[in-house]
């Protein structure tokens, strides 16, 4: 399906599911004023909106379980050692090229 008929689709799909189905987004571009029914969250001098937002973000992330921040863990600790053994080879394997060629 190409993208001009993915977008028709898109269309298709929003006309039959009717408007206000969904809340708005509020991305780039898009308006995020309320209704005129609707109260709009303004907060208050001692809790700003920012601060209200940033606490709604975080109860919708998924944090890890414990075992698997401990696995994870393990895992970077692994990578960075295996890391700098190979640019330490890589390391002194160049500087004994240099010492060869260049002080010989």
């Amino acid at each position: 399906m190409g993208r001009r008929a993915r977008r028709e689709q898109a269309k298709a799909d929003r006309r039959t599911q009717g408007r206000g189905t969904t809340p708005p987004r509020g991305g780039l571009g898009t308006s995020t004023s309320t209704a005129s029914g609707e109260n709009q969250r303004n907060g208050s001098w001692w809790k700003p909106k920012w601060i209200t937002d940033i606490y709604s973000e975080l109860r919708r992330v998924t944090w890890p379980s414990r075992l698997e921040v401990a696995n994870l863990t393990v895992v970077v600790i692994l990578v960075s050692i295996l890391l700098g053994l190979v640019l330490g080879g890589f390391d002194l394997f160049f500087s004994w090229i240099v010492e060869q060629t260049l002080f010989r």
